[in-house]
């Protein structure tokens, strides 16, 4: 319109005041009459025009009508014009199936992964990557336990259509399963009446876990045996990993049983073996923006301020510390904390007997190092993504979600990584790659192999080297950021405690008892550990505003009191194992308190010396004046000329103890599974063999019997 605008100023200097008095409307009308580019013609049209207002009223009306058509056929075009109602959205179940279906000529394979630390997950992953290079004529898909199914109903539907299957099952605790395949686990072992339901399951397992545990990769053999006795054709013997020397070594020697059998199922007679391709895994990389200092950095909110109605472990409360005590005293050369998280108006609840995941942040003397050591200043401000510019994901599949961003990597090196365990042999590959000096990164390959071993288990594993550590030893290796965060540091986990409160005492409080873990390591380093350092420098609401905080969720436990008060209990808990009896004693003076019945309780606690580590001293006396202990039994190691430990107490005590417990009375144990909860089970053995008369083989089936009833049950770690 501008352009024509300035033609007719040019045009009309000769015309005069006669052009002017023409209406814009005469003139859009001129043009439609006239047809014509041509100022003459147009100004014959419009005078006409202006003498015949009749003709000027047909043509406006044509002209409105015409313009009218032209919109609507637009309006069609577009579609906008109703047509057929909306289609129902398809759930993301069906979606998978369709997706699946697409696939139909490949044999698919489901890699799935049990995992609380994410070991089993990179595993799970870097076995579906090398399968993914080794069988184009395969689909390999990684599936997280938690989510392969809604209900038992859907577990059971699904994998009856599996028909090769491998499974990374990590065993925690006291032989348990990971949170993510806890569901699955209880559904698939407790039923006993399938029968061969899994004729069409060929399947391979893998364990992770430690031989100083009782209950060494448990999960991974329970799981096992149940799919054979349940009709899965088993492709390898069950892989177990152990976390107690290099379990990566262990993976990969399983890994190179499992080849050969998939080649004689994913491979046609005219394919070369997978053997002629040797399969390099690519190193990780995050892409890494870093941003201008005015960048505004990303700010946490709170889960439920987004609608969050359940905290876990990928969606933890902010919660204050509120108290934080010393319970030692001055005499003692260690430390223990008593601390306390704000819960109030967070909508996170507890219960008695379970456990508080708490992320806590890398000491700031950590994080100058390792910042120093990558060669960049900690005010730099990042963004870590997991995809490329374009948002088409980076090459290979094993990287885990990016942290929050933008942040500086300050922030990034306290909260989101893990620098002071020993490093895995892959982030030793992902040094090397990165290494300047030709020795150094030859050293690194060397140590990641499987010819560097025994080195590698003395040096790093025995030695108990730190990443930081071992990146101080070969300076030349300097990872990119996006190197670092994804191949070499593994994430920050939380550290998991036993609630050492009742919400029936404390609804508004989680109440925590942590021994401070500060000492020499075979290096000479002094190890710090990273919760309990932070939980000790703390500071609480009680003394200033500016308090300390950290991201907490809770963890359901089984570790509970009887339902009926009135049913004997034994609680055996020396050091901080005395955590969840406190919150038992809580919960029972809560009850005695409102009325109920409570029956014997007989508690074992010990520590060095009473006047040095007797922890929460004047609670357990006062428990015992008011009748909710009925016998508090204590063992002090440091006091006498010979060592006494709560085991020898429980010895001691062999007959009333058996009593109680033939009454139908539960047995709870809590602390160091590698040395104290072992030896209590050994006594415990003893026990019933003496006391019922019968050989080691019943004693050990009765004292099974007790832990299937759910009447002998441990807290260890």
């Amino acid at each position: 319109m501008q352009a024509n605008s300035n033609t007719v100023e040019s045009g009309a200097q000769g015309l005069g005041k006669s052009l002017l008095e023409i209406s814009r409307l005469d003139y859009v009308l001129a043009l439609f009459v006239n047809g014509k580019g041509d100022l003459g013609a147009m100004m014959g049209s419009a005078v006409v025009l202006r003498e015949n207002p009749q003709l000027l009223m047909v043509l406006s009306t044509s002209l409105a009508v015409l313009i009218g058509c032209v919109l609507f056929l637009v309006w069609r075009r577009g579609g906008s014009a109703p047509s057929k109602p909306p289609e129902k959205p398809t759930p993301l179940v069906k979606e998978e199936e369709e997706e699946e279906e697409d696939d139909s000529g490949k044999k698919k394979v489901t890699v799935f992964f049990g995992t609380q630390t994410g070991t089993a997950e990179g595993f799970a992953k870097a076995l579906s990557e090398e399968a993914k290079a080794r069988y184009e004529k395969a689909v390999f898909k990684v599936v997280d336990l938690d989510d392969y199914a809604a209900d038992d109903e859907q577990y059971e539907e699904k994998l009856k259509k599996e028909n090769l299957a491998f499974f990374m099952l990590a065993t925690y605790g006291d032989g348990e399963p990971t949170d993510n395949a806890a569901r699955f686990y209880k559904w698939f072992t407790e039923e006993k009446e399938r029968g061969p339901w899994l004729s069409n399951l060929t399947y391979g397992v893998f364990g992770l876990g430690n031989r100083q545990y009782e209950h060494f990769n448990k999960v991974a053999c329970t799981v096992d045996e149940a799919l054979s006795e349940q009709g899965g054709k088993r492709l390898v013997p069950v892989g177990l990993g152990d976390d107690d020397q290099c379990i990566e070594d262990d993976f990969t020697a399983w890994r190179e049983q499992v080849w050969p059998e998939l080649d004689q199922l994913l491979r046609d007679e005219d394919d070369q073996p997978s053997s002629a391709t040797p399969y390099t895994a690519a190193i990780p990389q995050y892409r890494v923006e870093i941003h201008d200092p005015s960048v505004p950095l990303y700010e946490e909110t709170d889960p439920k301020q987004n609608g969050q109605a359940i905290y876990d472990i990928h969606h933890p409360c902010r919660a204050n510390v509120a108290v934080r005590r010393e319970l030692h005293t001055p005499l003692s050369d260690r430390s223990c904390i008593h601390l306390e998280f704000d819960i109030t108006d967070t909508g996170l609840t507890y219960e008695t007997g379970d456990h508080v995941g708490v992320y806590a942040e890398n000491l700031d003397e950590t994080v100058e190092e390792a910042a120093k050591l990558l060669g960049y200043p900690l005010d730099t401000i990042i963004s870590v993504h997991g995809d490329n510019e374009d948002g088409t994901p980076l090459a290979g599949s094993s990287l885990p979600p990016p942290f929050p961003g933008p942040c500086t990597l300050q922030t990034a090196l306290a909260r989101f990584a893990d620098l002071l365990n020993p490093p895995r042999k892959a982030a030793l590959v992902a040094l090397a790659s990165h290494a300047s000096d030709p020795a150094e990164a030859e050293r690194l390959r060397f140590l990641s192999s499987p010819a560097g071993k025994d080195e590698y288990s003395q040096w790093i594993t025995v030695s108990q080297r730190s990443l930081l550590e071992v990146m101080a030893e070969f300076p030349s290796a300097k990872p990119p950021l996006g190197v670092f965060f994804a191949a070499i540091a593994p994430r920050l986990q939380p550290r998991y405690y036993s609630i050492s409160s009742s919400p029936k005492f404390a609804p508004n409080r989680i109440h925590v008892t942590c021994a401070l873990v500060y000492g020499p390591s075979p290096t000479g380093r002094i190890h710090k550990g990273v919760c309990s350092n932070w939980m000790k420098y703390s500071v609480p609401s009680e003394k200033s505003l500016d308090c300390s905080w950290a991201p907490v969720f809770v963890r359901q436990s089984n570790f509970k009191l009887p339902a009926d008060p009135s049913v004997p209990i034994v609680m055996v808990g020396p050091g901080t194992g005395l955590a969840p009896f406190r919150g038992f004693l809580q919960e029972r003076a809560a009850l005695q308190e409102s009325g109920e019945k409570l029956g014997p309780a007989v508690l074992f606690f010990g520590c060095r010396n009473r006047q040095m580590d007797y922890i929460y001293e004047y609670e357990l006396k006062n428990y015992v004046d008011t009748g909710v202990v009925t016998d508090l039994v204590l063992a002090f190691s440091r006091e006498g000329a010979t060592k006494e430990y709560v085991q020898h107490k429980i010895a001691e005590k062999a007959s009333y103890i058996w009593n109680l417990i033939s009454q139908g009375g539960y047995l709870y144990v809590c602390g160091d599974a590698k040395g104290m909860a072992r030896d209590v089970h050994r006594t415990l053995h003893n026990i019933v063999q003496e006391q019922e008369s019968v050989d080691s083989t019943s004693a050990e089936a009765t004292v099974k019997k007790l832990q299937t009833e759910g009447r002998y049950l441990r807290d260890v770690w």
